[in-house]
């Protein structure tokens, strides 16, 4: 490569590709013709090193529900950075407020653990059950996501349906002895789950679940049901909160639906965008982790350099005092089902055969007739239609992984909406 006549973003591949496995920082590639390096982001909008300016809908995977670089955000971090970044071994204040916060405002929690990403979170809530049941299979659903550990990379891509109770592996590299204590079930199919748990609750842990499974909302009866078959077996319900948790509303999945899990796991918004997440649940569950039971048959190992980060912490405290604020959550939902409706108004108009459908603030084109209710529907779906028509919007100034939700934040506004509505427009007559 000529790096005189390179640009900004070239050059840096250039190196990311010598250094980093296919120039990337996880499962993610943009084609060659669309990548970029990121610089800068402010509000709904994020700038690479070219200066080249998009709209930004991955909002860092969901963490960034107000936007970019939040001035009260900012502000904690800063005024917590000049007092120390990190603390380990012993309390600090942040983390022991950001604590207290959290079991006032989540619905199950009587205490909380820190953990330092969702992923974490979701492991250690596996564990935890698994310690207080003294049983050890987990049941989870077809397409839902719980992290990159090897208990939850189980048929979470699946290619083919029909997998049910045993699961499909999602990477090389994962011990049998992980799949061997995996179960899965079709999401918002209460028979089918009824039937498993009823054959394996001798071995049954938990049942984890998310309130939103990708853009799949959960019918209220099915989280429900959950609820009321775990209360009958003795089996324990860890709701996967790291996406839902205050973004569905400000009480998360369990606030929005009205069910109360025995366990939950959450990041993105609690961390807000920095290393930070927790589990929380029922005191009695989660004094497992007692560092004082050291040496005791229950004893649950739960320990990381940067759990309870202080600059982490201090960032959400300041961000939650934001989404406290009366009707944010309303307005947030209502803006995305705006959006959801003009775009809808746009691929109609072009007769393009999709659907924009939104659960809360998650949102997403998807080439069906319906919206989805299970991994089924999102497997009949066309997925390459659907990744053209993200990609041709790529081309115009949106970012949105191409065939990946998105996410509205409080910093989308009709501005962007317009600009949003303009560019769908184009991609849809480039189709």
């Amino acid at each position: 490569m000529n790096t005189m006549e390179a640009t900004r973003n070239e050059e840096l591949y250039e190196i990311a590709g010598r250094v980093l496995p296919g120039a990337g920082l996880g499962g993610y590639a943009l084609p060659e013709d669309l990548r970029f390096v990121f610089k800068e982001g402010r509000g709904a909008r994020i700038w690479d090193v070219d200066g080249r300016e998009y709209i930004d809908f991955v909002g860092g995977a969901g963490a960034l529900i107000a936007g970019h670089s939040h001035p009260v955000v900012v502000k904690a971090i800063q005024e917590q950075a000049a007092k120390g970044l990190h603390m380990f071994g012993t309390l600090n204040e942040p983390a022991i407020r950001l604590a207290e916060r959290l079991v006032r405002d989540i619905p199950c929690a009587e205490k909380v653990v820190y953990a330092t990403t969702g992923s974490e979170a979701t492991a250690y809530a596996m564990r935890l059950a698994r310690a207080f049941t003294g049983k050890d299979m987990i049941l989870k659903f077809e397409g839902a996501y719980h992290g990159n550990h090897d208990y939850a990379l189980t048929s979470t891509f699946p290619k083919s349906l029909g997998n049910d109770p045993l699961g499909q592996d999602d990477t090389a590299g994962r011990p049998a002895g992980t799949r061997a204590t995996m179960c899965v079930a079709p999401y918002n199919d209460l028979e089918a789950v009824e039937r498993i748990v009823r054959d394996r609750k001798s071995d049954l842990a938990a049942i984890i679940v998310e309130a939103v499974q990708r853009i799949i909302p959960a019918e209220p009866e099915f989280l429900l049901g959950l609820r009321r078959l775990c209360d009958e077996t003795g089996v324990l319900l860890i709701m996967d909160e790291v996406v839902t948790g205050f973004r569905l509303s400000y009480r998360g999945g369990q606030g929005y639906y009205g069910v109360t899990p025995d366990l939950a796991s959450f990041g993105k918004v609690v961390g807000a965008g920095g290393p930070l997440a927790a589990v929380a649940g029922r005191a009695e569950i989660l004094d497992l982790c007692d560092p004082a039971r050291k040496g005791q048959p229950d004893y649950v190992y739960f320990n990381g350099t940067l759990h309870g980060n202080p600059a982490a912490a201090a960032a959400t405290l300041a961000l939650l005092d934001e989404l406290a604020k009366p009707g944010t959550h309303d307005a947030l939902n209502a803006f995305a089902a705006e959006a959801c409706g003009a775009c809808q108004q746009v691929l109609d108009k072009r007769c393009v055969p999709a659907i924009a459908v939104h659960s809360g603030s998650l949102w997403q084109i998807l080439f069906m007739k319906r919206p989805p209710r299970s991994q089924a529907d999102m497997l009949a779906g066309d997925a390459a239609a659907m990744r053209r028509l993200d990609t041709e919007c790529m081309k115009r100034g949106i970012y949105a992984l191409p065939g990946v939700r998105r996410f509205f934040s409080t910093a989308h506004g009709e501005g962007e909406l317009e600009e949003t509505l303009r560019v769908l427009d184009a991609a849809c007559r480039a189709l």
